[in-house]
């Protein structure tokens, strides 16, 4: 089956490999523009481009998936199937009709649970219990295709969005060999969504990720775990530089929310704030301007101290 792949991202480049390396023919590979990155806007390729260049893929990236010259691409390339791995953008009636065996989409959630743009942060932030990945036949709604297959995993009390997102990648790719191979022999199912069971994960806005003290630490915890390692909560010191949190966890404690409990520059130091119900012990952060560093380089620093309040 001649398979054409569409995606962006490191998720999809992992899943990729996994297909070139599941024996599945790849016949093409889509991504977006290559972009400008870091302090000197260098332009740089995505994932996906390098991925499928290393295996002498041809690349191809549109500017827009309505493009007449790129539909004729697609025609001329004639694939069987085309696989969709978070690709960020739409794809339109005709390219959805193009191959005979449809288009696919490996879908990083328990669908119809965390349709939309940021399913595995939206799972861990809400305190779901597992998660999974989703293949589904692709249809002119928000993820609402047919389900074709899914793998569950556990959402541990440490997982962050970076290990969901990793465990994600790794079992998404053999997953799709065996719906590609399915689909090659006429076995694979079709279920159709349950609409009363879905749920949106809406993409994570900035002033999400701002910390709000006055909540259970219980409930933080989740939140802040999956922001991270990206875009990453913050709050604000007292001196109204922005303060980010890379790693913390909720422990015993009480005062006014914000407050900054106590500190310990030993190891890799605690930094404990009052929440509305308990206590957060951050353990690495990272200051406005600066890199990520532990609790205790920057207590060390004396840019903190106790009975100061974070916040807005």
């Amino acid at each position: 089956m001649r398979v054409l792949f569409m995606g962006t991202p490191e998720i999809a480049a992992t899943v990729l490999d996994a297909l070139v390396k599941g024996g599945v023919e790849v016949i093409g590979a889509v991504c977006q523009p290559d972009k400008p990155k870091g302090r000197g806007y260098t332009l740089t390729p995505p994932p996906v481009k390098v991925t499928a260049q290393g295996y002498g893929i041809p690349v191809y990236q549109p500017v827009s998936m309505k493009d007449e010259g790129f539909l004729d691409t697609l025609t001329a390339l004639s694939p069987d199937l085309i696989c969709v791995v978070a690709y960020g953008k739409i794809l339109p009636k005709a390219v959805l009709d193009l191959p005979p065996y449809g288009c696919i989409n490996l879908h990083v959630s328990l669908l119809p649970r965390w349709r939309g743009a940021a399913p595995m942060q939206r799972a861990i932030m809400a305190g779901d219990r597992e998660t999974g990945v989703t293949v589904m036949y692709m249809a002119e709604g928000l993820d609402t295709g047919d389900i074709i297959a899914t793998e569950r995993f556990p959402i541990t009390e440490t997982d962050t969005f970076e290990t969901v997102h990793d465990t994600s990648a790794a079992i998404g790719g053999p997953l799709l060999v065996r719906v590609i191979d399915a689909l090659a022999h006429g076995t694979a199912c079709r279920t159709p969504q349950d609409e009363a069971l879905a749920t949106y994960a809406p993409k994570i806005e900035k002033e999400e990720c701002l910390v709000d003290w006055t909540k259970d630490a219980r409930v933080l915890d989740p939140i802040l775990r999956g922001l991270t390692p990206i875009p990453l909560p913050y709050t604000y010191l007292p001196s109204g530089r922005q303060l980010k949190i890379v790693a913390a966890h909720p422990v015993a404690g009480a005062g006014a929310p914000g407050t900054v409990l106590s500190l310990s520059d030993r190891g890799e130091g605690e930094i404990v704030v009052a929440c509305g119900e308990g206590a957060l012990c951050i353990t690495r952060l990272r200051p406005e301007g600066k890199g990520s560093m532990t609790a205790s380089d920057f207590i060390r620093g004396r840019q903190i101290a106790v009975g100061e309040v974070l916040g807005a």
